[in-house]
């Protein structure tokens, strides 16, 4: 169940801009629990499918230690250099692991659309290359909190 945003619903993006915008963006940063407790952030490429932010991981790295200890993520995907053009969601909850570990190419039919979209966004390719160091995780938020300070002007 996805939890309403409360605060700033004037500057909230509506579902088709938040989907426009994720379709957009490069690059999100992903918090996640270190052993210690603390909080760690990593950039990170991703892909949105309307429902779900896909992550492709490096399987031999701290973020997907964290991920694989703890599945609790917070992530943030922003864009703007002024104030009146600041734009970003915040979408968090718990990853699932989808596919292999690392990821080669098997057959998953759950992983069709996140490696078109990939392939597309990020080699300009139709198909996915798999390197078999990365791993795919798929947050379904259990909350999302969006803003566009544009909006701010025409209050």
């Amino acid at each position: 169940m996805t939890v309403p945003q409360r605060r700033g619903r004037k500057i909230m993006m509506t579902p088709g801009e938040l989907d426009e915008f994720l379709a957009d963006q490069r690059t999100c940063r992903v918090a996640t629990v270190s052993s210690g407790g603390g909080p760690h952030v990593s950039a990170l490429w991703f892909v949105w499918d309307g429902v779900s932010l896909w992550l492709y991981s490096v399987v031999r790295s701290r973020r997907w230690a964290d991920l694989r200890r703890d599945p609790r993520v917070a992530v943030v995907v922003d864009t703007g250099e002024e104030y009146g053009e600041l734009r970003g969601v915040e979408l968090s909850g718990a990853v699932e692991v989808v596919g292999e570990t690392p990821r080669t190419g098997e057959l998953c039919a759950e992983l069709d659309v996140p490696e078109t979209l990939f392939a597309r966004k990020y080699a300009g390719l139709e198909e996915m290359l798999h390197d078999g160091r990365h791993a795919w995780v798929r947050l379904t938020p259990e909350k999302t909190v969006s803003w566009d300070f544009r909006k701010l002007d025409a209050l």
